[in-house]
Formats: C-alpha cells, sequence, structure tokens
C-alpha cells in the first residue's frame, strides 16, 4: 500500500465507525431492550440484547414470571428485558424479564388512564395511607381517600388478614413510570358500576315486582336499599301502615328486606320503593279483631299538645286525647307520656270503614261509665285515616312532625250536650 492511500483508508474506516452499522451503544441501568433466548437453564437464561457480550436471566426473575409466560420461554424467542446492572462484580451482565414484560403493563396503565376503564386488582398489603395492590406485573396503591369497601379506620388485624387477597374493582387516576408510581381509585370505579348497574335494573325492573334488598342509609325523608348494585328509596311514608317519624324507628343499616317496586323513573334513574305494601292492612281485619271497650296495649308514636298517637302492633294507630289521659285533669301531656312509651289502655271508638280509632285510659271511670251506656260522657277524640265527610273536622292518622302547635281546628272533640261539668253525684 502506498503511503498516499493510507489517509483514504483511514476516512473510510472512520466512516464505517460513524455508520448505524458499527455504531454501538452500552447498556445502561433502568433500559429496556428486546432481547432473543440463547440458552434455557435450570438457574439462568442467556439473552442476546445486541451488547457486546450476553445478558443473564437469574433464577429469581424467572420465579416471578407467571406459569404460564415462563412455560411459554423457548430458544428464539424474542423478549423485552430490563437492565438490572451493566457490569456486576463478575462482570456479568444481569437483565430481567419479568420487569422487561413489566413495560407493556405501563403502557397498558396509560391507555386505562385515557380510557377510564374499569380494572380488577388484588390486595397485597396495607400502610397507614391506604393499600397496596397488584395489577398484572406491577404494584399499585390505593389511598384511604379513595376505598370504598375497606374501612382503614380499624387496625384490627384479623380484619386485615381478611382482606388480604381480595379483588376489588379500581380504575387507574396516576401513572408515573419513572417513579414506579400507579394509583388506583375504588371510589371513582364504584361510581360508574353503581351508574351501569343502575341502569341494568331499571331495564330489568316492572312495577309492582318484589324483590329483596339491604337497607345503606337512613334519612330522616326515607330508606335506601341496595338491590344489588344500585339503591332505591323507600319515602318515610311507604314504610309502615302507622305514623314513622323516622326510618330508624323500624329498620336499621344492614337489615335485609323484601320489598315493592312502586315507581321507576328511568328518565332521572330513581327506583321508588315500599315496605308498607307488603304487609297487611291492619283496618281491612280491624272490625274482627277489635271492638270498642276492649284492653288493647300500644306503643306512643308521637306525643303533640293535644294528646299523644298510639300504634298496636300490628300497625293499627289512633289518638289518645288529652282528656282521655290518665283521670283527665292533665293539662299537657309531654309530662305524662313520652314516644317509645308502651301504654295499656281501651278502645273507646272503633270504625273500621272510616279507618278511625280512638283510646282511652278513663274507662271504667264515672265518665268512662257513663260513656259504655252511651249516656252524658264525652267519647274519645279519634285519628281519621282517610278523607273525612264534608261536615267532619278530623285528625288525620299520620300529621306531619312538627315543633309547631297544630292547628286547633282540625281536632274533632265531641263535646258534652250541656256547656257544664257532668254533676258527678247524679251519676252515681
Amino acid at each position: 500500500m502506498s503511503l498516499n492511500s493510507q489517509p483514504d483508508s483511514i476516512s473510510e474506516f472512520q466512516r464505517l465507525l460513524e455508520s448505524s452499522e458499527f455504531s454501538y451503544t452500552p447498556p445502561r441501568r433502568g433500559e429496556i431492550r428486546n432481547a432473543t433466548i440463547l440458552q434455557i437453564d435450570e438457574r439462568e437464561v442467556i439473552v442476546d440484547l445486541g451488547a457486546k457480550q450476553d445478558g443473564i436471566v437469574p433464577a429469581q426473575d424467572l420465579e416471578r414470571l407467571d406459569p404460564a409466560v415462563r412455560d411459554g420461554l423457548k430458544v428464539g424467542v424474542e423478549v423485552p428485558v430490563y437492565v438490572l446492572n451493566p457490569r456486576d462484580q463478575d462482570d456479568n451482565l444481569i437483565v430481567s424479564i419479568n420487569m422487561g414484560l413489566q413495560q407493556y403493563d405501563w403502557e397498558k396503565a396509560r391507555q386505562l388512564l385515557k380510557s377510564e376503564d374499569v380494572v380488577e386488582v388484588v390486595v397485597t398489603g396495607h400502610n397507614r395511607g391506604g393499600i397496596l395492590v397488584r395489577w398484572n406485573r406491577l404494584e399499585g396503591f390505593i389511598p384511604s381517600s379513595h376505598l370504598v369497601s375497606i374501612n382503614m379506620s380499624n387496625e384490627r388485624r384479623d380484619l386485615w388478614n381478611e382482606v388480604m387477597d381480595k379483588r376489588l374493582g379500581v380504575k387507574v387516576i396516576e401513572v408515573d413510570q419513572d417513579r414506579r408510581r400507579l394509583i388506583f381509585s375504588e371510589r371513582e370505579a364504584q361510581k360508574e358500576w353503581r351508574a351501569h348497574q343502575k341502569a341494568r335494573l331499571l331495564a330489568e325492573l316492572k312495577e309492582g315486582d318484589i324483590v329483596k334488598g339491604t337497607v345503606t342509609g337512613l334519612r330522616d325523608f326515607g330508606a335506601f336499599v341496595n338491590l344489588g348494585g344500585a339503591d332505591g328509596l323507600i319515602h318515610v311514608s311507604e314504610l309502615a301502615w302507622h305514623r314513622v317519624d323516622h326510618p330508624r324507628d323500624v329498620l336499621k343499616v344492614g337489615d335485609e328486606i323484601d320489598v315493592y317496586v312502586l315507581n321507576l323513573d328511568r328518565d332521572s334513574n330513581r327506583i321508588a320503593l315500599s315496605r308498607k305494601r307488603l304487609l297487611n292492612d291492619p283496618w281491612e281485619e280491624a272490625d274482627k279483631r277489635y271492638h270498642e271497650g276492649q284492653l288493647v296495649e300500644g306503643a306512643v308514636t308521637n306525643v303533640v299538645d293535644f294528646g299523644a298517637f298510639i300504634a298496636l302492633d300490628d300497625g293499627l294507630e289512633g289518638l289518645l286525647h288529652l282528656s282521655e289521659m290518665g283521670d283527665g285533669s292533665l293539662k299537657e301531656p309531654y309530662s305524662y307520656v313520652k314516644k317509645g312509651d308502651r301504654l295499656s289502655l281501651r278502645i273507646s271508638h272503633l270504625e273500621p270503614e272510616k279507618r278511625r280509632v280512638g283510646f282511652t285510659q278513663r274507662w271504667g271511670t264515672e265518665a268512662g261509665a257513663e260513656g259504655m251506656d252511651g249516656e252524658a260522657a264525652a267519647p274519645a277524640a279519634v285519628v281519621e285515616d282517610s278523607v273525612p265527610a264534608a261536615d267532619e273536622t278530623v285528625i288525620e292518622e299520620a300529621p306531619p312532625a312538627s315543633d309547631e302547635t297544630p292547628d286547633e281546628a282540625v281536632v274533632d272533640e265531641v263535646l258534652p250536650a250541656s256547656d257544664e261539668t257532668p254533676d258527678e253525684d247524679a251519676s252515681l
């Protein structure tokens, strides 16, 4: 070779080095590369990832693989690998197939963040801030504020043993692969799941159906019942045939009950339910079970200025007027009875066809004896559950709960024929 040709040879060699065919980038820690399996041994797998030396997949990494993935590893198969250590103490290039496959999961997680689809995760542990979960090959986290089915305030060890390996439906709300941060929310998933469930129930249910549900909440206006993923409402007026001040008087959270589908509003996605429609109407058998003068026992459901409302055990409700309490000399009822008290009393007036009943504690007294003979004694005030006749003014069976004194005009008291108090001696 002549001296003149040497510069040309050197420049050609430089061009070859600079070309892509001869360029070389050494593996970096944390890098993910595609590699081809060269050899499979019991303790390791050898792969070619385009470096100056072959990569080694240790046995510990292979053990973390799903059995199906591990069985699919064959010589010549291309797999993604994660560079754990470009050069260990023995100058080996250590890589991980498991962490390489996680790259696909990170990409899927980013897709889920955009699509807002619901996925399933498995509980693997907990800390003060929330719970640890596994999704595919990734570790994730659910903050306590995004939990629905697990109460983080309960620190009992046996509770955490129960929730380990529990499966939860969640949504992806944050993905940061560089920080290996994957955050899920059960609360967001529940919102969507409940919306789907309610739509399904509204499509399947019919008015008049009888279904089973679980009481999930109690409010002043009624009780919420879960029918299998969606809640319906029992209005307070549909809880029982007698007056109910608050749903907690007849139900508690967690009760499993049968309910009657009263109304379906598909436009607003509302389900109206009834409990009392499945209970016997006490007025239908009232004339057979009861008679005037009968001794009965009932519970006080409400106390008002003019008396107390009493419900018998079968739901029949009427008024014990202030003038029929005790010896009839009480000025107000609040010091004599309170809500929830059980009283023994007698039926002073019964009109099943008008859904009316009145109670008294004065039966057998002189005034009560006159009432028995149908003479001058004033009958007890009664409660009407139906529409009053045109010439009558009565008390409705279920007046609204209020701190205000009811209008006295609604009390239908039949006064004695005379304005004077009957002469006790004259009745003897």
